[in-house]
């Protein structure tokens, strides 16, 4: 069976959504402009490149009409590259990951570009019409729980109290700043409308910062909007090929994919989601959690993370070495990219062998991939 690589990744600034960098650009812009700067970075001739998947969590609007086949024509694509778009929220470009890597395991293609954007700038969360069914929404309103009251259940659920939630969020950001600062990101970030860096980066975070800021969802609760990913706008991609055409085409082979998979969990706690995901993944690939050498865990919320780090036994050391999304933000249908590309390019600035990355999703679901390195 053919086996899929990653052999690129590249991503735009992630900047704050309403006032960051990045609220003038499109996302047809954000997302053509990134897969341009992938295919030249990574030599690959865009004539075999079968489709470009682009995850979305909200494809309406400027991010509607299909932006996976739109950007086909922004960014330089033979007439006859597909292109197709794909909403599992949160998920969305991991699962463009997840598509290409099967289509290539059934011989359906050697190179696909799997991306994702969001402007939380000018597509709001939620869309512009959010309308839940009425049945559903009387008969099980747990579904259609804010993003925010479903972090404070997974923090009551694990007693985590507002402090060691700050804490993560602090290293987050401690983290991040590092990497920025030591051009750890030089190598995947493009500069788009002459924005070059991640504005959501606060190095001055601590404990007397975070305990200023209100309680953004329970009164009785704990979580803030500093233990909170921010609204973001982004983009990313990754160019996922067949392991035999990247080496005959001398592509720089990143990471294998070992294993995917996606799993639901009750919606009331969706944070919870990558529990699930990665056990089966992990299953899958033969492996067990102490195999992994680098985790990249999407953090949502600094409660849903601390839960997640703390049933899947993961060794804290090992997990968002640049940081994470309270930091560097969460343009939802971007990051399931961002974090598979990161993971892949980690194992080789790291030199580790195994990677895995995961992420809740909103309505109840977890996703996640295992990467091996082929050193």
């Amino acid at each position: 069976m053919p086996k899929a690589v990653v052999a690129g990744y590249a991503r735009s600034p992630f900047t704050i959504a309403n006032k960051g960098e990045l609220i003038t650009v499109r996302p047809e812009d954000l997302l053509s402009q990134v897969i341009k700067d992938l295919v030249t970075k990574s030599k690959i001739n865009p004539e075999d490149i079968e489709d470009i998947i682009a995850g979305c969590a909200f494809p309406e609007g400027e991010q509607g009409f299909n932006i996976g086949k739109v950007v086909t024509f922004m960014s330089g694509m033979n007439v006859k590259t597909a292109g197709m778009t794909v909403n599992r929220w949160c998920g969305s470009s991991m699962q463009s990951v997840h598509i290409a890597a099967g289509a290539i395991s059934m011989g359906a293609g050697k190179a696909f570009i799997s991306c994702g954007v969001e402007s939380m700038s000018r597509v709001p969360m939620l869309g512009f019409n959010p309308m839940p069914h009425p049945d559903l929404l009387e008969n099980n309103p747990n579904v259609y729980l804010s993003m925010g009251t479903t972090a404070e259940n997974v923090a009551k659920k694990y007693q985590l109290t507002r402090k060691s939630q700050q804490d993560f969020a602090i290293s987050s950001h401690q983290k991040a700043s590092a990497a920025q600062s030591s051009g750890k990101f030089d190598d995947e970030i493009i500069t788009i409308n002459q924005c070059s860096k991640d504005g959501g980066i606060r190095p001055s975070t601590n404990q007397e910062v975070l305990d200023g800021l209100k309680l953004a969802f329970d009164e009785n609760g704990t979580i803030t909007a500093g233990t909170s990913s921010p609204f973001t706008d982004g983009a990313a991609a990754t160019l996922i090929c067949e392991e035999e055409y990247a080496k005959q085409n001398n592509l720089e082979i990143i990471a294998r994919i070992v294993s995917t998979a996606v799993q639901g969990c009750a919606p009331e706690v969706m944070g919870l989601g990558p529990i699930g995901a990665s056990e089966k993944a992990l299953k899958r690939a033969g492996l067990s959690i102490k195999d992994i050498d680098i985790v990249e865990l999407n953090e949502a919320f600094a409660s849903q993370s601390l839960a997640c780090i703390q049933d899947l036994n993961i060794d804290e050391k090992k997990v968002n070495l640049d940081g994470g999304a309270i930091a560097l933000g969460h343009p939802l249908g971007a990051t399931g990219a961002r974090i598979t590309g990161k993971a892949a390019q980690l194992l080789q600035r790291e030199n580790k062998k195994y990677a895995l990355s995961t992420q809740c999703i909103g309505l109840g679901q977890g996703i996640a991939t295992v990467l091996e390195s082929i050193n």
